[in-house]
């Protein structure tokens, strides 16, 4: 860019007035000679009249001059610019809106009396920098200033709280003789924050309650309902009058709450201590606790927006099994409680529902595709092959998308691999996305996390799917499925399929090595039958042991080689134990895929040591270290494991960690099992 000249406009100037005079005389002299042709008056005294005109023709030049000058001057002239200069100093001076000049170094080296009013008066503000009065630095300011004049929007500046006030500030650079300044103008929102925060803070939260396990405690104690149902919702009204809420029961043992924003966070901060309360009220000889369900939404939008999200969130605490609040945030959700085992429901109303509605899809798909967790189990394969005979009952090609050479389910493929409709029943997951249609069912069992699935890929392309699992829902999906059948009370995901085959399939409809993989998977969940049981554990293991189900020949499923025996020794040699409670084992070796099922056996056996409430076992395989947990009863190992990306249910869990070492591993699990202590 070239500098302009200050002399560049005089010759045009001088000119313009050159111009002006020589018309003007011109103009007399003409005069003159008409006034000598036709005058008889003196030449002295007509030189006298012409000398006056000359010097009315020069002042009259003159004044044109200066008219046309002042009209068409240019902004950068010379004589303009004190006039603009003291114009904006006074216009900046009785602004209203607090200005503070800076270097680019960010001191301040000049502010006007708007400054002074909202700072300290007494204060002197010169030299100082610009991040000893606000909470931002010059930098920081210039940052959101970057647009250039040919921009459609421009940028509102950068928020700073300075003497207790906030100010949105905007910077802008000048140069003034070859230095640079920074103006930035201050625009206070003390008020409009303070009005917004308001707003927020009384903002109406819709939050669903449940009593969830009244109708099966007062199987046993019918004659107590009410006054147990009185006591509940006698806490629930408290806690509502408490924040000056509205309760009111829309449904038997269904309430809805609503309330303003600023106490969600006193709830959260307690720990939403009204779970303990409700828990103490206790029925029967058994002293059984009454526990609640709560679904909060905290999104914004709309009070429909609310109410459906907070009956999701509600659902989602059910299918966590219950006795906890889950609350509903725009990009996160959250999860309070859970400290109690499920209550399992005698009722197999629900089975019936869901086996009637996935025969009714079934039966609209043209192929359906079935898979578990990766590393599956016995409870996983012995699922997905219950699944595969309703589909077939309901006469669709079905599909299990597996890896057969996987040691860890071999013996449950080889029990029903004689079976014809098994012989090509058995897909990798490249074939399985080969075998995806428009109107193909995806059935996914003993898994709700998408981290776990056996194919994540088919399940993102996949248009119609449903799950079911036994495992508490560790979130949403992407896609919500078209059945979702979670029940955290089951023991394993082949008791919940068991009792939809019961459902729907004729007596002798399966065939006993079906029976067989499905009763395995029971035992492998329930280890023996001797743990997370209940009556409807027992009714599904009837019902196999009624279809064929031989418990001797299943028992071969769980021999071990001596390999997988020395595999497990390695675990017994390198245990810690963890605030007195916790016993953590690690493989002194890397580990090899079979070294998981040697894991979760070292964890089972280590609850066998006296004041041992929980167990843990670690194994690295290549960069990643697997995670199995049991606990015996009173420590919930699903949460702990849940804040490492893991999951299961409250006696039993497990976690993958991806890319970390042993030492990381170990870390995080204590971090994990200290934040569960400090909330529970």
């Amino acid at each position: 860019m070239s500098h302009k000249n200050k002399y560049d406009k005089k010759p045009l100037v001088f000119s313009r007035r050159v111009m002006i005079v020589l018309i003007v005389a011109v103009f007399f002299f003409a005069l003159y000679g008409v006034l000598m042709h036709f005058s008889e008056l003196d030449a002295l005294i007509v030189g006298g009249v012409m000398l006056v005109c000359l010097v009315l023709a020069e002042f009259t030049a003159l004044k044109l001059y200066g008219f046309f000058s002042f009209r068409m001057a240019d902004p950068d002239d010379e004589k303009l610019s004190p006039i603009l200069g003291n114009i904006t100093l006074d216009f900046i001076l009785k602004l209203y809106l607090p200005v503070v000049i800076c270097d680019e170094s960010g001191k301040i080296i000049w502010y006007n009396n708007a400054f002074t009013g909202a700072a300290n008066p007494r204060e002197v503000l010169y030299a100082k920098y610009i991040d000893s009065v606000a909470d931002v630095t010059i930098d920081r300011i210039l940052e959101d200033t970057s647009a250039s004049p040919d921009d459609i929007t421009y940028p509102d500046g950068v928020e700073a709280v300075a003497y207790d006030r906030v100010f949105r500030i905007k910077g802008y650079k000048i140069t003034s003789q070859g230095k640079n300044y920074i103006i930035t103008v201050w625009n206070e929102r003390t008020e409009l924050k303070q009005l917004a925060k308001r707003l927020s803070d009384e903002e109406t939260i819709i939050a669903y309650v449940m009593i969830d396990n009244l109708d099966e405690l007062m199987q046993f104690v019918q004659e107590k309902y009410r006054a147990a149902a009185a006591q509940v919702e006698a806490i629930l009204k408290e806690w509502a009058d408490s924040v000056g809420g509205i309760l009111k029961e829309y449904e038997r043992d269904k309430f809805i709450f609503l309330f303003e924003a600023r106490y969600l966070d006193e709830f959260i901060e307690r720990k939403f201590d009204v779970l303990d309360r409700i828990r103490e009220v206790r029925i029967g000889e058994g002293s059984m606790p009454v526990t609640v369900s709560i679904g909060i939404s905290r999104v914004k939008g709309s009070l429909a927006d609310k109410d459906r999200d907070a009956h999701a969130s509600l659902d989602l605490a059910l299918q966590r099994g219950g006795d906890q609040v889950v609350v509903k945030n725009t990009h996160n959700t959250e999860f309070y409680g859970g400290r109690t085992k499920t209550v399992q429901k005698r009722t197999k109303v629900r089975a019936r529902v869901i086996a009637n509605q996935l025969s009714l899809c079934m039966a609209k798909a043209n192929n359906v595709l079935i898979m578990g967790h990766r590393n599956p189990d016995y409870d996983s394969i012995g699922a997905c092959i219950g699944i595969a005979r309703l589909a077939m009952f309901c006469g669709v090609k079905a599909n299990i998308v597996a890896d057969r050479e996987d040691a860890n389910i071999k013996s449950a493929i080889a029990r029903v691999a004689p079976l014809p409709e098994y012989s090509d029943i058995f897909v990798d997951s490249i074939t399985g996305q080969d075998m995806i249609h428009s109107d193909t069912l995806l059935v996914i069992v003993d898994v709700n996390n998408p981290a776990q699935f056996e194919a994540p890929d088919i399940a993102d392309n996949v248009g119609m799917i449903a799950i079911i699992d036994h495992h508490r829902k560790t979130g949403d999906y992407k896609h919500e499925p078209a059945i979702s059948y979670i029940e955290p009370s089951a023991s394993s995901a082949c008791e919940l399929v068991s009792e939809m085959l019961e459902q729907a399939l004729p007596i002798g409809g399966l065939h006993r090595e079906e029976a067989d993989a499905l009763y395995a998977g029971m035992l492998l969940d329930t280890k023996q039958f001797s743990r997370n049981t209940g009556v409807r554990t027992f009714s599904a293991a009837l019902y196999l042991r009624s279809e064929g189900a031989n418990p001797t020949e299943v028992q071969w499923f769980f021999k071990s080689g001596l390999e997988d025996f020395m595999r497990e020794a390695k675990f017994s040699m390198n245990v810690v134990t963890y605030r007195q409670m916790f016993a953590i084992s690690m493989s002194d070796s890397d580990g090899t895929p079979q070294d998981r099922v040697a894991a979760a056996k070292a964890a089972d056996k280590l609850l066998s040591v006296s004041g041992v409430m929980a167990s843990f076992a670690l194994v690295q395989i290549d960069d990643s270290v697997h995670i199995s947990a049991r606990s015996a009863g009173n420590i919930n190992v699903q949460l702990i494991l849940e804040k490492m990306g893991g999951g299961g249910y409250y006696e039993a869990a497990g976690a993958f960690l991806k890319d970390v070492s042993m030492t990381s591993a170990l870390t995080a699990l204590k971090d994990a099992i200290d934040d569960y202590m400090k909330k529970n």
